[in-house]
């Protein structure tokens, strides 16, 4: 592939300063540790906190950065919020990055 190939498919300035804003809210362990209890099930605040070993209000805090992200989506049933990987993208992304961990090349 010539480099002037490459540079024509390179994204935006914008898109790229896009992408690198989404990976570093990856890069929080605890946010890591929230993503892999939704990857197996959507839960309220509370039982996030059960799971990882948090109080409610770091998890909520934790929480907001993900949903602003919008990797994590809420819906509510009856008083409480259900929070849930935002789509399916956010699961693939979740997944190879932790696969790729898993195989000690991360």
């Amino acid at each position: 592939m010539k480099l002037t190939d490459i540079m024509e498919k390179m994204p935006e300035a914008g898109v790229v300063e896009n992408l690198a804003d989404l990976l570093k809210v990856f890069a929080d362990p605890t946010r890591c540790r929230i993503l892999f209890v939704l990857e197996q099930s959507p839960l309220c605040v509370g039982d996030i906190a059960a799971c990882i070993g948090m109080t409610k209000y770091a998890v909520s805090h934790q929480l907001r950065i993900l949903k602003q992200a919008s990797l994590v989506k809420s819906s509510r049933a009856g008083k409480e919020v259900i929070y849930a990987l935002d789509d399916e993208h956010v699961s693939m992304i979740f997944e190879c990055a932790l696969a790729h961990v898993l195989e000690g090349k991360g």
